[in-house]
């Protein structure tokens, strides 16, 4: 049974965004310096040794990791190698405005995925939600302009993106299915995460070694830049947003979730804009606005029906 949307709830939901808005920002800057698949590799890296000392047991036989191998092998690839990959692969060959406006689909997959796969209908408040966020984040995009938007042109690259987000949604749809088959692993946090580092670092591995078999990109420039670039994105966007991204799930449900991955962009747009030294102008607020508004209108539960028979129902 889901939570309601408590102020608690909803800090957990938005600090993750955050994070991952500058990730983006980050992957963009270091971008010439080291491949994408290169990237997410040395990320999920350096987030598993740091994990390691809290965690080892979960790599030990009988933690549970080892019996149900499919279960987070498939939450590895989704979450760690394949969305992760795909992002920084995106932020390579394609906009920061394109990625961003392709990525504003993950609400709408949350709610096509578990209506597919999941049995979970949406209702009308949260179709309702999901259409005023992604306004909110249109309106971003656009600068307050929205017919600036019909001359956006898509490239490559933002398929890439929208696999990207397919990924995600499937990935945040499994986080509820986990936790009556594997108590174990469930219940302490750095274990159930250390259990999809694992697996994911192998399909990073993968991926990695066909980038450099396949594609032959430019020798990575190491140096100190990079290394804080990768240290931030490993401790902050890995570790502490998908820590506080699982539990938030968790709690509300990935319908209602879903919606506050549509703060990343209005996140990204600040810190674009605090980089160059611009402040945020008024349609930053009204979309802030909308955002927050589709959040509040998914999270409002129907208020109950009087039963038949009593003074409320008029019978």
């Amino acid at each position: 049974m889901h939570q309601s949307l408590s102020a608690r709830n909803a800090l957990l939901l938005a600090l993750p965004p955050l994070l991952w808005a500058s990730n983006a920002v980050v992957g963009r800057l270091v971008a010439p310096l080291v491949p994408p698949l290169t990237l997410n590799l040395l990320r999920w890296a350096v987030a598993f040794l740091v994990l390691l000392p809290l965690a080892s047991w979960a790599l030990r036989p009988g933690s549970g990791l080892w019996s149900r191998w499919r279960r987070y092998g498939l939450l590895g690839l989704l979450g760690v190698g394949l969305y992760n990959s795909l992002q920084y692969l995106a932020l390579k060959t394609s906009t920061p405005v394109n990625v961003t406006l392709v990525a504003s689909s993950i609400p709408v997959f949350m709610l096509l995925i578990g209506m597919l796969f999941f049995g979970q209908r949406p209702t009308r408040r949260q179709l309702a939600g999901a259409g005023l966020s992604i306004v909110g984040v249109l309106l971003v995009l656009s600068h307050g302009d929205l017919g600036r938007l019909a001359s956006v042109r898509f490239v490559p690259g933002d398929v890439y993106m929208l696999l990207a987000t397919a990924s995600w949604a499937w990935y945040s749809w499994l986080l509820t299915r986990t936790a009556a088959d594997d108590p174990a692993l469930r219940s302490h946090w750095a274990g159930f995460l250390m259990a999809q580092i694992a697996f994911g670092l192998l399909w990073a591995s993968a991926f990695t070694a066909g980038e450099w078999l396949v594609l032959a990109p430019a020798p990575v420039q190491w140096g100190w830049p990079l290394a804080a670039a990768v240290l931030f994105v490993a401790l902050g966007p890995s570790l502490l947003a998908y820590r506080l991204w699982g539990l938030g799930v968790q709690r509300v449900g990935p319908n209602l979730a879903g919606l506050f991955s549509n703060l990343a962009p209005l996140f990204a747009a600040l810190l674009s804009a605090t980089f160059i030294g611009e402040r945020p102008q008024a349609h930053h607020a009204v979309a802030f606005s909308l955002i927050v508004a589709g959040i509040v209108v998914s999270s409002r539960r129907p208020a109950a029906r009087p039963a038949e028979g009593s003074p409320e129902s008029g019978a």
